[in-house]
């Protein structure tokens, strides 16, 4: 008589993907060391291709343990859910980090920088410009991604489509706003506090902008693929909490470093 005991979790098989992952990682973080440090990238583009045939491997994986191999069960779903939620909040802290940096700064500004905030001799952006702008572009993209959501609970799968189709362009929109408005910045990283401050928040965003819109379009080709139903699409809805993660984020970074951090305003 078999001993074998079924339960509700998924035990995942033995997978080449993290050993390889944690390689991806180092080659990218290294070359970027070499790039900073000699002006040599060919380590680090190499690395960030590496992770990103990796990841669509790791994926494909993943989605055929849920949708064709039905090894997501309800309990494995909350799971899933519990970890993305906890993953966000873990993001949430990352940000905390930069906000506190720039709160520090500003509040009681240095003499080295003129005692003043924003530094003397810094031209900081309008708020009221391609910050707005970006501003309303992201709030957008918020309720397009919502409606998505909810045309998918629906059974409204080809409008689920739409809406991520719309929220895709709409973050595409946005990254090109925000190299524009890096391409016209007067100052660089390396003026003062203020530079550092702002590029790491603001780049640091961007960068979860990216890959917020990596996932949508991973969802929107699983959703165009019929991957997801109306009762199973723990996926779509992952990206979809990720994306109003960085809407948030947005909003305080344009409320605080934008709005109030100049004092021009």
């Amino acid at each position: 008589m078999s001993n074998f005991v079924r339960h509700p979790y998924h035990l995942v098989d033995e997978s080449p993907w993290p050993l390889f992952a944690a390689l991806g990682g180092l080659f990218l973080t290294s070359g970027m060391l070499k790039g900073f440090a000699e002006g040599n990238w060919i380590l680090f583009f190499l690395g960030a291709a590496h992770l990103g045939v990796l990841s669509s491997l790791w994926w494909n994986d993943m989605s055929k343990e849920g949708s064709s191999q039905g090894l997501h069960s309800f309990v494995v779903q909350t799971g899933l859910r519990w970890g993305m939620a906890l993953f966000i909040v873990s993001e949430a802290f990352f940000f905390l980090s930069f906000f506190w940096n720039f709160f520090h700064s500003s509040l009681s500004p240095a003499i080295e920088i003129g005692g003043v905030w924003p530094p003397a001799g810094i031209l900081v952006f309008s708020p009221w410009e391609v910050p707005l702008l970006n501003t309303i572009v992201l709030l957008s993209s918020g309720l397009s991604v919502t409606w998505s959501h909810h045309s998918v609970q629906a059974g409204e799968l080809s409008q689920g489509a739409l809406g991520l189709l719309l929220t895709l362009l709409l973050g595409g929109y946005f990254t090109c706003l925000q190299a524009f408005e890096y391409w016209e910045a007067s100052f660089s990283f390396a003026d003062s506090v203020y530079g550092s401050s702002f590029y790491i928040a603001t780049g640091f965003h961007g960068i979860h902008v990216i890959v917020g819109s990596l996932f949508l379009l991973v969802s929107f080709i699983r959703l165009r693929g019929c991957s997801f139903s109306s009762s199973h699409h723990v996926g779509l809805e992952a990206a979809i909490w990720y994306w109003h993660f960085v809407d948030v984020v947005w909003l305080f970074l344009y409320l605080t470093i934008y709005w109030w951090g100049n004092s021009s305003v």
